[in-house]
């Protein structure tokens, strides 16, 4: 019978504790690469388009309304309200839709793809620079990675409490 010395180290590996804050990365169409923290959403859905309901007369930032749970929440089409020329393609299975809430407001952020949940220091985040006028407002700063892109990090309530959607 033999016995292990206690020099030994176990057979399991340490998990290690996440470093930050929890966040959602995701893209929208045109490629730039985003970020909103975990306390912010909702949820995130993925209905078929057909599940957006069209209203006519509303602003063109807005996709239509989704029945979530019997809630109606408003879509919309978060790279175009962030100033990408490019609409939001309708023509796929599924649209990732990031609902945000702030008291009793919800409002479905509709995006081109998740990435996925990571663990961010906010401490590391930077001042934006070189940011486009119309997404200035909406952003509290910006990460560079380790291939030189930026991921940014989006202010969910300044988005819900904007003026924008009266237009």
């Amino acid at each position: 019978m033999t016995s292990k010395g206690q020099d030994q180290t176990p057979d399991f590996q340490e998990l290690e504790s996440p470093e930050g804050e929890l966040h959602l990365r995701f893209y929208v169409t045109s490629g730039d690469e985003f970020a909103l923290p975990a306390t912010g959403i909702k949820e995130v859905i993925s209905p078929t388009p057909d599940r957006i309901t069209p209203i006519p007369n509303v602003s063109p930032l807005l996709l239509g309304t989704l029945n979530v749970r019997g809630r109606v929440v408003w879509v919309a089409d978060l790279g175009q309200f962030l100033g990408d020329p490019n609409p939001l393609s309708t023509d796929r299975s599924e649209i990732s839709v990031i609902a945000v809430e702030d008291q009793d407001t919800m409002l479905g952020l509709a995006i081109d793809r998740i990435n996925e949940m990571d663990w961010l220091d906010v401490e590391d985040l930077q001042v934006p620079n070189n940011v486009p006028d119309g997404m200035a407002p909406f952003l509290k700063g910006e990460w560079r990675l380790e291939d030189d892109r930026l991921l940014r990090l989006l202010d969910q309530v300044a988005i819900l409490r904007s003026a924008r959607w009266a237009a």
